[in-house]
């Protein structure tokens, strides 16, 4: 494990600064908890239920009637009686 380690420092030591960065972010994500928990989650092969498949097709033909877009989020809310500020704060 040692010669391993010494093997990857060796390598960091030769790439250029940008690429240093791009590592870094790499080992970063290896070692975030929740990352790993992601990407060792198992796959979701679960069928998909006739209710979902018409949820989706709803939700396909609003957007279809709005051009692609979806409400804006000043609009959410004021739905709910919240300022933007007030979100924007926090």
């Amino acid at each position: 494990m040692a010669a391993d380690k010494n093997h990857a420092h060796e390598l960091i030591e030769r790439l250029a600064p940008s690429q240093v960065a791009a590592v870094v972010g790499m080992l970063e994500a290896m070692l975030d908890p929740v990352a790993q928990t992601i990407a060792n989650a198992p796959v979701d092969d679960e069928p998909e239920t006739e209710e979902e498949r018409r949820a989706v097709a709803k939700s396909k033909a609003w957007f279809k009637q709005r051009d692609g877009q979806g409400i804006p989020h000043e609009e959410v809310l004021a739905e709910f009686g919240l300022p933007p500020d007030d979100i924007k704060n926090k």
